[in-house]
């Protein structure tokens, strides 16, 4: 639901860095050696007036830097699930599925 951060629909601030906070946030207590499990819409990047954002992969994997993708499937815009998808940045609105996982900070 971090799509939903920081566009004022549920009473919240407006905050243009909402989905990036969010992730952060996500990163920082997720223990380590924890696995993240996390769906976004992905496509072309945009906001849907207040509803929602769509990012690209990307810019998700960006926003967790500090994680390593295990996986990355999707659901694609003709309803189809495709595991070790790629592509997707042209898509309208499709649902990224990232398996994420933190490792012991480097020394």
């Amino acid at each position: 639901m971090v799509e939903h951060i920081g566009l004022g629909r549920y009473g919240d601030p407006l905050n243009p860095r909402g989905t990036l906070e969010a992730c952060r946030e996500l990163q920082r207590v997720l223990a380590v050696n924890g696995n993240l499990y996390f769906s976004t819409p992905v496509g072309k990047p945009r906001v849907c007036f207040n509803a929602h954002r769509i990012h690209s992969p990307e810019q998700i994997l960006a926003y967790f830097s500090d994680l390593e993708l295990v996986e990355f499937s999707a659901v694609t815009d003709q309803r189809q699930f495709v595991r070790s998808a790629a592509g997707l940045e042209s898509a309208s609105y499709a649902c990224g599925l990232f398996w994420l996982r933190k490792h012991e900070p480097r020394k």
